[in-house]
């Protein structure tokens, strides 16, 4: 017996090299192939190369043993590869979705980084025009009423902007954390444009722009939570009115098509360069380079108006999406219609 171990012990120190070196020339070759294709080959090479090894010892001499365990090999083979290629497939998935949440990771962490970049520079200078004029009146630098009367009113109108500031970082906290509940009911579409236009009419009116509404057949009704829809539409009008040159239009366009009901505004804001348009509903972004009609900084706002529109439509379950259409914008959100 030891003479048949020491007579096929080469042989088969051999054969593992053999195998070792054949192993890693396939893999070599299947480096660009799935993890699937690897773990089958690597699995696979050895059976073979065991079957190999075996008619080589017996000197291939086809008996009764070689079938056996030519059999067993290919057994093993019907049975292993086919589990190494789904471990495989499972291996190369898992590690697709651990790549996909690193990259939603560092993602957010990058607009969170850009977010705190934004709010401060727009908190700082408020803040720094606030100091600057209270420390004029406790100095009594300014005494004239009427000066005084300028700063108090410029002290109010920046203590507001801060105001509405904290307003959207903590509604934009509350969409991404999961904590804003919605109480939904039926809206007439037409009472909640009829209610935003009222509210913006001031602005719109001041810079002289005209807003209409109008219906693309008959009003829709959907289900929705009326504060944050009517937020959802103030963010996009505003916005409109923002982006468009004095004495232009803004057009509010509603309808359904019996499954979705949706809510479009129309602006004359000059378009959005087609890279830019992914970006639009990011937090912090602004694109005043690429709407001319943009008024300076004080006015811009800070870039979270329509993040929060998107997050608001999205707890509805619609969608939000912005295209090019004319002299300007359009803004349309889908909705799931009341039935």
């Amino acid at each position: 017996m030891w003479n048949d171990v020491v007579h096929i012990l080469p042989w088969a120190a051999a054969a593992c090299l053999f195998t070792v070196g054949v192993e890693l020339t396939v893999l070599a070759l299947l480096r660009r192939r799935s993890v699937a294709v690897n773990i089958a080959a690597l699995v696979g090479v050895p059976i073979v190369a065991v079957l190999l090894f075996v008619v080589f010892i017996s000197g291939f001499m086809f008996t009764t043993e070689l079938r056996w365990t030519a059999v067993t090999c290919i057994l093993i083979a019907i049975a292993v590869v086919p589990a190494a290629v789904m471990l495989g497939r499972r291996i190369a998935l898992t590690g697709l979705a651990a790549e996909t949440r690193r990259a939603a990771e560092r993602a957010g962490e990058a607009s969170r980084r850009e977010l705190v970049a934004w709010v401060s520079h727009d908190l700082r200078t408020p803040l720094a025009g606030i100091r600057a004029m209270s420390e004029a009146l406790e100095d009594a630098v300014v005494v004239d009423r009427a000066e005084v009367a300028v700063y108090a009113r410029r002290i109010n109108s920046e203590t507001v902007r801060l105001s509405a500031l904290v307003d959207d970082l903590f509604e934009l906290s509350r969409i991404n954390a999961g904590a804003l509940k919605l109480a939904f009911h039926r809206i007439h579409v037409q009472e909640l444009v009829a209610d935003v236009l009222e509210s913006t009419a001031a602005a719109a009116r001041q810079r002289g722009i005209t807003v209409r509404a109008e219906a693309d057949g008959r009003w829709p009704t959907i289900a929705g939570s009326d504060a944050e829809l009517t937020r959802v539409l103030r963010n996009l009008l505003v916005n409109a009115i923002r982006h468009t040159p004095d004495d232009g239009a803004v057009t509010v366009i509603a309808g359904s098509d019996g499954v979705e009901a949706w809510l479009a505004v129309r602006d004359e804001c000059g378009g959005i360069p087609e890279a830019d348009l992914p970006k639009v509903f990011d937090v912090a972004f602004r694109g005043e380079p690429a709407r001319p009609a943009a008024q300076d900084r004080a006015t811009t706002g800070a870039g979270l108006g329509l993040a929060i529109a998107r997050g608001l439509v999205e707890l509805h379950g619609g969608r939000i999406a912005v295209r090019n259409d004319g002299p300007g914008c359009r803004f349309e959100v889908r909705l799931p219609a009341a039935v």
